[in-house]
């Protein structure tokens, strides 16, 4: 069952197409991957999806629901969320209040509540850093909880900027290169971590350059080049399709 599908969505900037009548659906449970080469459309995909743009033509339709012309905040209480490929932390904040800040959107107890320190607030406080701490602990950071987050490694810091998209309680998690700039050892970490995530639940649409985590991870994958779909299949199906190779996979078969 889908998810989340495109519908011939387009987007314009004057006579610049950056997406052109793309369709695809990401079925429940699974690891989707969105590929293709620099400037194919990828991020553009993702600032749709999640709102940030509004497509010039077509929709979008999440959990069979039209979100083409929701705001970003009202798409995320939804159920999306998005980890970014630069890491924005607020690096002075511990591990575990870096997470906390993922529960802000979910916060039942409002601003004046908070303020008058009421028992819902308390009670409220008390089960987001409950569960806040086993995110933390799923992710590999119970050791870091009370580090600062700009004291801690790149590997982790990514993990960090996960942990804080799953305090948003997401249905869909959008990952944006999520291995970028680590050493094999804190990529193979990050691509269990992303599949533990599938196993709970969640489904994954991941932009990701390293054909090797593509194609080790992915249950399904969908390739764009100049904004418009050239193919979707399994793993074994886009590794040896011609149109593929020639657009992409030949150009960077290692990239990490």
């Amino acid at each position: 069952m889908s998810l989340l599908t495109l519908e011939n969505v387009g987007k314009n900037y004057g006579k610049l197409e950056a997406v052109s009548e793309l369709d695809f659906s990401v079925e429940k449970g699974t690891i989707h991957s969105l590929i293709g080469p620099n400037g194919a459309g990828k991020t553009t995909v993702f600032n749709l999806i999640t709102g940030m743009i509004r497509p010039t033509s077509g929709r979008i339709v999440f959990n069979g629901e039209d979100v083409t012309r929701l705001e970003p905040h009202k798409i995320a209480q939804r159920g999306v969320a998005r980890s970014f490929q630069q890491t924005f932390l607020f690096m002075e904040y511990s591990v575990l209040d870096n997470v906390l800040t993922g529960f802000h959107m979910r916060s039942r107890a409002g601003v004046i509540k908070e303020f008058l320190h009421t028992r819902a607030a308390r009670e409220a406080d008390k089960k987001a850093t409950e569960q806040a701490l086993e995110i933390v602990d799923f992710m590999g950071l119970s050791e870091q909880k009370d580090e600062l987050a700009g004291n801690l490694p790149h590997g982790h810091q990514r993990a960090l900027g996960v942990s804080i998209a799953l305090a948003c309680d997401p249905t869909l998690l959008l990952m944006d290169e999520p291995v970028t700039g680590m050493n094999p050892t804190e990529s193979n970490e990050m691509v269990e971590r992303i599949r533990r995530i599938r196993d709970r639940g969640i489904t994954v649409l991941l932009v990701e350059h390293s054909m090797r985590v593509v194609m080790d991870i992915s249950d399904m994958i969908t390739v764009i080049s100049y904004g418009r779909k050239i193919a979707q299949g399994l793993p074994d199906e886009i590794k040896h399709d011609r149109q593929v190779i020639e657009a992409y996979i030949g150009e960077d078969t290692d990239a990490a």
